[in-house]
């Protein structure tokens, strides 16, 4: 953290998320003690394990909504069934909504708190179904993993989910670490950074 310039978004990648006390105590060490500018939370022990990152002013709280690991199939592609009543011309009418789960879980989180202080993890190897879900939270940041060595396209997921204010914030890990396992590590790591950075520029337009 000393190493890090004041400058730069330091995000805490520790997907942390409990019961209300735990989750104060995970917050007060990710904000206060270190102090990071976001961490990423797990969304389902629902809002209160949620609720205590959000309170802290000017810092991040980034939820799991649709990551890029193959176990994304397990539960976050799963479909569910909404069942709803409504009263039409006095009569109560049942309706069934099937939708995955992990729609649910952005159209429900996005209420906790507001585009300047909540955003969603949304893997870049789902491309397809970005356009979906950036209907689902329109205005929301994005931290977007996958793209580089686990095959997630950086133009796809900017035609698809940027915004004008540009809305995605993706992360590189790999290609960059293990650019090189010898001694110029270093410079085949800054060289490698530079190459996404430009290519990201390249989308951004005048964002």
């Amino acid at each position: 953290m000393d190493s890090i310039p004041a400058s730069h978004l330091k995000i805490a990648d520790a997907k942390r998320a409990d019961i209300g006390n735990t989750s104060t105590q995970y917050a007060k060490a990710f904000f206060q003690t270190l102090p990071f500018d976001a961490v990423t939370v797990a969304p389902y022990m629902g809002e209160d394990s949620v609720r205590p990152f959000l309170e802290f002013a000017g810092k991040w709280t980034i939820l799991l909504g649709l990551t890029s690991n193959p176990g994304a199939a397990d539960f976050e592609l799963k479909k569910i069934i909404t069942e709803t009543e409504e009263l039409e011309e006095g009569v109560h009418v049942t309706r069934h909504e099937t939708s995955y789960l992990y729609e649910t879980v952005l159209k429900q989180a996005a209420d906790w708190g507001s585009p300047d202080n909540l955003m969603f993890v949304i893997g870049a190897t789902q491309a397809d179904e970005f356009a979906n879900i950036r209907k689902c939270v329109p205005e929301h940041f994005f931290l977007v993993p996958g793209v580089g060595a686990q095959g997630g396209s950086l133009k796809e997921i900017s035609e698809k989910a940027m915004t004008k204010d540009c809305g995605i914030l993706v992360n590189v890990s790999r290609a960059i670490i293990f650019a090189s396992d010898k001694e110029d590590y270093a410079g085949a790591a800054r060289k490698m950074a530079m190459q996404y950075q430009q290519e990201m520029s390249g989308f951004l337009g005048g964002k």
